[in-house]
């Protein structure tokens, strides 16, 4: 359990944390919500340990561990393998069974003192007895398991981390906290560099973690698969919602309706005040009163509005007329070199038709989407743009062509002059630009800035075909929402490359997946299309039933019976002489570890009487077979595996 006693940060006159207190139970599942800059990163490095705080204002139970995983990419050695690094999560681990080795070294060589064999032997039944509470025999296909599901190949395995990008070393960042498994888990925007198909991966992987997780995210649907309870940091306090974020949202507007309602009451009581105070401060008769009235203000808890009540709302510009057909694609093929990216992509759209591109990391979404705003050549096919379709496209490169001697407010209005101020403030205000903000330079703004900055001023363009890759990057929810609603009412048309479910499902009605060099077109919206998926994949893993079932003819034609049950025994035949080696083994590799823990369960009896350390040699001649016999049978446990894996690749080639 992790607990957090009245803990405050201020900087300046402004609170970040007042008097905040929590609890953080072991197998909670904690969403981690609030506007951009209320604190989310900052108490979450508290929690985990990262960031240092005064004694007993965050208290753990005894033996609590915890992981963290930062938005930005730190902790790996680029010198090392994809491997190595995901292996050094289980240093600890392979450090004691290193101190394992040696110790019984030293318990088998002759000449040991007793006082030593005494403390030699306490110390291995210490390290033994971790060992074998720890998931060290599983290690290799632990740490494949996870590198795999997260995305990585097992050409990857070998090769140098500084040979990958800083997106799939994000990813191995995740891997290693999820190889150590700690009892809180606290993950900083885990879903940002992950695809859809790696993304339902690990909520499937995450939903069974056996210790606790807070997680700070803008994928809502991720939140509401993983979470069921939600922190909110506003206005430096923290309120705890029992729920995940969807039903966070419905309790939340309920709070806000009474916050509004009292803050009402409160604003007319006060103005009722100020205007009594006001109207008899000169009268002596009334002093007393007026002196009371003020004491009453000064006294007075005021009750603060939250930022998500400053009411935003944009849409786009509306889509210039144009014909029934938006862009038709034909026979799309790239490559570079001998490289093929993808082959023969067909699809069309028509005007108002909203379109998904889907598919991991690398299948060349972003490639596509250059290739139909005409920034990169394809190698062959065609695009077409229907009649008088014009596109406005918006991609990572956007962020540095903007002018950086302009400020906010003037970038946005050069695009539209004709726009009012309070126009393109209310825009900006959707992207996070507030107040003063809009008067700063676009030389001076983060990356982040420079991307909301580059996607306001692509959606002021009118144009009647939107090209987006990956839009709400640098979005919180709020703003996430505004645009989500302002694309579901533009009625143009949208290609947009983005891995946020919920903001997807809301407008887009076609998705487009690309997989080892191919496109599928799948109508309806992203949960639609996941269904498909999940359908596809029970009907396959459903096959080799299929297959089984049809031993037996169905039919009453006797020779397309006899053919086919002479097919499926050549198959039997075949998978049973790829399997037999193997399956060989297995039974003598496990008769083997079935010996083997009979004679150290028989050895560790002997070893804990203590009459036998009166017998130095035969003390020493047994406690070397002990040692032998351990290194034996983690011998034969990794050869198990090792063969077992083998077994199952066979039988899922023969169930394809």
């Amino acid at each position: 359990m992790i607990t957090i006693n009245n803990l405050s940060i201020q900087y300046g006159e402004k609170h970040l944390f007042k008097n905040i207190s929590g609890r953080i139970n072991s197998r909670d599942r904690i969403a981690l919500v609030g506007v951009n800059g209320s604190g989310k990163s900052t108490l979450l490095k508290i929690l985990a340990g990262v960031s240092e705080i005064e004694d007993g204002v965050v208290t753990f139970s005894r033996n609590a561990t915890s992981g963290y995983l930062p938005q930005e990419m730190s902790g790996i050695d680029k010198g090392k393998t994809i491997y190595e690094e995901a292996e050094s999560s289980f240093a600890d681990l392979l450090e004691k069974q290193k101190q394992l080795t040696v110790i019984n070294k030293k318990m088998s060589e002759s000449g040991q003192e007793s006082s030593e064999i005494d403390d030699l032997l306490k110390l291995q039944g210490e390290l033994q007895h971790e060992l074998d509470h720890s998931n060290i025999f599983q290690m290799q296909a632990t740490i494949e398991k996870i590198l795999m599901g997260l995305g990585f190949k097992e050409t990857d395995f070998n090769r140098e981390c500084l040979s990958f990008s800083g997106g799939w070393l994000m990813r191995l960042m995740l891997v290693k906290q999820l190889l150590r498994t700690p009892s809180f888990l606290f993950l900083d925007e885990p879903t940002n560099h992950l695809d859809l198909e790696t993304l339902t991966w690990l909520e499937d992987f995450l939903s069974s973690y056996p210790g606790a997780l807070v997680i700070v995210s803008h994928d809502r649907s991720f939140l509401d698969n993983m979470t069921t309870l939600t922190w909110e940091l506003s206005l430096g306090k923290l309120t705890v919602y029992k729920g995940n974020y969807s039903h966070y949202t419905i309790e939340k507007e309920e709070r806000l309706h009474v916050q509004r309602a009292a803050y009402a009451n409160q604003q007319a009581k006060i103005d009722q005040t100020k205007r009594f105070v006001d109207r008899f401060r000169a009268k002596s008769t009334k002093a007393k009163q007026v002196q009371s009235r003020l004491k009453q203000l000064e006294k007075m808890d005021l009750i603060e509005l939250e930022s998500t009540e400053h009411q935003i709302s944009f849409r786009f510009p509306p889509a210039p007329a144009s014909g029934r057909l938006a862009i038709d694609v034909k026979d799309l093929c790239k490559s570079y070199q001998e490289q093929q990216i993808f082959n023969e992509i067909n699809f069309e759209l028509q005007r108002g038709d909203k379109l998904a591109i889907v598919g991991i990391n690398g299948a060349g979404k972003s490639t596509l989407v250059k290739i139909l705003a005409g920034l990169i050549p394809k190698s062959s096919g065609s695009i077409h743009l229907g009649h008088n379709v014009s596109l406005s496209y918006f991609g990572q490169h956007q962020a540095q062509e903007l002018s950086p001697g302009l400020t906010v407010l003037e970038t946005l209005t050069n695009v539209e002059a004709d726009k009012t101020i309070t126009q393109t403030r209310s825009l900006l205000g959707a992207f996070l630009f507030r107040g003063e903000d809009v008067d700063k330079k676009v030389e001076v703004l983060s990356g982040g800035e420079k991307s909301r900055l580059a996607l306001a001023k692509m959606i002021s363009t009118p144009a009647n075909l939107l090209i987006m890759d990956e839009p709400t990057n640098h979005l919180d929810m709020m703003s996430q929402e505004i645009l989500q609603e302002a694309m579901s009412q533009y009625d143009g048309s949208i290609i947009i490359v983005s891995h946020n479910r919920y903001f997807l499902d809301h407008f887009v009605n076609k998705v487009l997946e690309i997989k080892n060099g191919e496109a599928t077109l799948y109508e309806g919206n992203i949960n639609h299309y996941l269904l498909k998926i999940a359908e596809e994949k029970e009907k396959q893993s459903a096959e080799p039933k299929t297959l089984a079932g049809k031993l037996e003819p169905a039919s009453s034609d006797k020779s397309h019976g006899k053919k086919a049950r002479q097919e499926q025994a050549k198959i039997r035949q075949e998978k049973g002489a790829q399997l037999k080696p193997f399956m060989k083994k297995i039974r003598d590799t496990e008769q083997q570890i079935e010996e083997l823990e009979n004679c150290k369960a028989e050895l560790e009896a002997l070893l804990a009487d203590p009459e036998l350390y009166k017998d130095q040699e035969t003390f020493t001649e047994k406690n070397k077979m002990y040692a032998s016999i351990d290194l034996k049978l983690s011998r034969f446990y990794q050869q198990w595996e090792e063969v077992q894996e083998k077994v199952e690749a066979i039988e899922a080639l023969f169930t394809e």
